[in-house]
């Protein structure tokens, strides 16, 4: 299998959410469009990760493509976790790092993205160390511009470098 998986490059995604007053958000590697009609999406999150933790009661998740000149804003989201806690026993907030704005329902958008999509969660999948969350999106917008560099969205080789905030298995 891992030759076949070795082949593809596939677009990475921060995944944002909020509950309760707690902002969560990740790096998603495992994402894809999965029906037409109607129009759903899924996203797969890491059971380990703290934005799992905060999404598996969330109503809303957000997704955001990122362009080839938003390294910073994957490694913020992939190297970075909010199970990290500070001297004073605060969480790690990756939002005080990064501009953002409140979406529907209060879910985190991050500024300066070439697209994002909010989606009500439709259905949850567990599929061993992740989770599927099914979205049935609900609010969209595009920059109306290309994507990043040379019109291209980060992929996977674009962060493969980046050490995860958790280990994966």
């Amino acid at each position: 299998m891992k030759p076949f998986l070795d082949r593809l490059d596939p677009p990475v995604y921060v995944v944002t959410v909020e509950v309760g007053g707690e902002r969560a958000g990740c790096l998603v590697g495992f994402a894809s469009q999965c029906s037409i009609r109607p129009f759903r999406f899924v996203v797969w999150l890491s059971k380990a990760n703290h934005t799992f933790r905060v999404a598996r009661s969330a109503r809303r998740l957000a997704v955001h493509l990122l362009g080839r000149d938003q390294q910073a804003l994957a490694e913020l989201f992939g190297g970075e976790t909010g199970d990290s806690v500070d001297g004073s026993g605060r969480r790690l907030d990756k939002f005080a790092h990064a501009a953002w704005t409140a979406g529907p329902g209060g879910v985190p958008l991050l500024d300066g993205v070439p697209a994002w999509f909010v989606g009500r969660v439709a259905e949850r999948t567990d599929a061993g160390d992740h989770v599927g969350f099914l979205l049935d999106p609900v609010a969209s917008e595009s920059a109306g511009r290309s994507v990043g560099h040379a019109g291209e969205p980060l992929r996977l080789s674009d962060v493969n470098h980046i050490a995860p905030g958790h280990p994966v298995d």
